[in-house]
Formats: structure tokens, C-alpha cells, sequence
């Protein structure tokens, strides 16, 4: 099993919010493996079990040579998309739950997906571990789980300017932004089928745009948490979710 996390708020006043790039990116995943399925609250989040084909389903410019031996038929690799309902920083809850219930190695069986306001929008960068680089919903994650070491898959959603940080991720993408947008989640979404497939370096060494200042050096305030981008795929009421904890500075992030 590998589980693939999207970071974010539940709620429709944050729906589609610059801080839900992690529930964006599940919905592309869930639309393309998936399809027609309907969540399960689990784990203190909403859930959907999909199957990634072993190789990928690209047909390339020549056919392989056909093989002398039987070929071999291998399985689907079995994904698990998850949501955490329970706002940003309080991420490491449900995350822990479904880690310890698959016996998951977050090392190797666990990506997490997150903004990331120190990269522009339409960047997205993995990295194998690191520190939380100011993001909340990563570091309450490093608590429940008691390491660093876990993949991230960080969407850019910067720069935000003069606009104070917590009001920027809690806002909805501009027009301009929206493109760009649309292409990192598409991006994201191929970067995490790399990843279960073929393991963070692999997606790494495909995935990672042009250097820029490394969000798990830089100093990020976090934003309240909120949006649960719940269209479609991952839909379901959260009427009854608990207020955010309190944050640093900015909230969510």
C-alpha cells in the first residue's frame, strides 16, 4: 500500500484556497485512478482506495521487442488517497492513524502533499525528508510520527507580495494564476504515480523545477488551515470539524 496525503482545511470557505493544493492534487489522482468513487471517512479524514497500473500507460514512439519468455504479470500497485479532515496543523492525527494501520514505512510508502509559498505558482518540488520549513501541517506530521523522514511533494503557490502571509494562502488563486496552476497539479498528479511506481528519486530527478531558495531552509509562516476542495472525488459534509488549534504568526501553512 502506499499512501499519498493532500494537505488542506475542510469547510467551503476554503475550498479551491491557495492552502489546499494537496486536496487539489488528490482529486487528480482520484478522477484519473479512481473514478466514480465515493470517499469513506477514515482515519480522521475522507479516503479513497485506487490502483495504479505497475508501468505507466504512455505509448512512446516504438513497441518493445517481444520477449522470449513468458511475460511475467504484475499487480497494481494499491494506493490510498487521503484527506485530513482535521485542519492544517493537526495533519499528524490522521496521518499517524493510517501509517500505523497499513504498517506503512512513511520513508518509503508515504508522500505527503503540501503548498508551498516560497516556490512560484506552477513550480513543484520532492524532496525525501527535511525539516518543515515553517509549514504546520508538515511539522504536527514530524511530531505524530516522530521523524523527518518522510517525502513531500511541496506546490507552489507564491509569491505572495506584499499581502500579509496568512491572508495569501487562505485566498483563492487570481485569473493569472490559474494556468499555471493547472499545470503543476497535473505535474503533481504525474509526479505521485513516479513516486509510487518508481520511488522519490526517480520522481525527483523528473519532477524537480529549476532551483530556487529550498523551502525546507526557508522560514515559513503558516496560515490557519482550512479548504477541503471537496468537489467531485473527495466529497463530504465536515459541519461538525473542530476549530483550528492555535498557530504561530500566520495560521495554516
Amino acid at each position: 500500500m502506499k499512501l499519498i496525503v493532500g494537505l488542506g482545511n475542510p469547510g467551503p470557505q476554503y475550498e479551491r484556497t491557495r492552502h489546499n493544493a494537496g486536496f487539489m492534487t488528490l482529486d487528480r489522482l482520484a478522477a484519473r485512478h479512481a473514478p466514480g468513487a465515493v470517499s469513506r471517512s477514515r482515519f480522521q479524514g475522507l479516503a479513497i482506495e485506487a490502483r495504479l497500473s505497475p508501468k505507466s500507460q504512455a505509448s512512446g514512439w516504438a513497441k518493445p521487442a517481444p520477449s522470449p519468455e513468458p511475460a511475467t504479470v504484475e499487480e497494481d500497485i494499491r494506493l490510498l488517497l487521503l484527506k485530513p479532515m482535521t485542519y492544517m496543523n493537526r495533519s499528524g492525527f490522521s496521518v499517524v492513524e493510517a501509517v500505523h494501520y497499513y504498517r506503512i514505512e512513511p520513508h518509503r510508502d508515504l508522500l505527503i502533499v503540501v503548498d508551498e509559498v516560497a516556490l512560484d505558482v506552477g513550480d513543484i518540488r520532492l524532496r525525501p525528508k527535511g525539516s518543515p520549513g515553517g509549514h504546520n501541517g508538515l511539522a504536527d506530521i514530524e511530531r505524530a510520527l516522530a521523524t523527518d523522514n518522510y517525502p513531500r511533494l511541496r506546490i507552489g503557490i507564491g509569491p505572495r507580495g506584499v499581502i500579509p502571509q496568512v491572508d495569501y494562502v487562505l485566498g483563492r488563486f487570481t485569473e493569472e494564476q490559474l494556468q499555471p496552476l493547472d499545470d503543476a497539479l497535473e505535474r503533481s498528479a504525474d509526479a505521485c504515480e513516479v513516486w509510487a511506481r518508481e520511488g522519490i528519486d526517480a520522481a525527483m530527478n523528473r519532477f524537480n523545477t529549476k532551483p530556487r531558495p529550498d523551502p525546507d531552509t526557508s522560514s515559513q509562516d503558516s496560515a490557519p488551515t482550512g479548504d477541503s476542495d471537496q468537489n467531485q472525488t473527495l466529497n463530504q459534509s465536515t459541519s461538525n470539524q473542530p476549530t483550528p488549534a492555535p498557530r504561530r504568526t500566520v495560521e495554516g501553512n
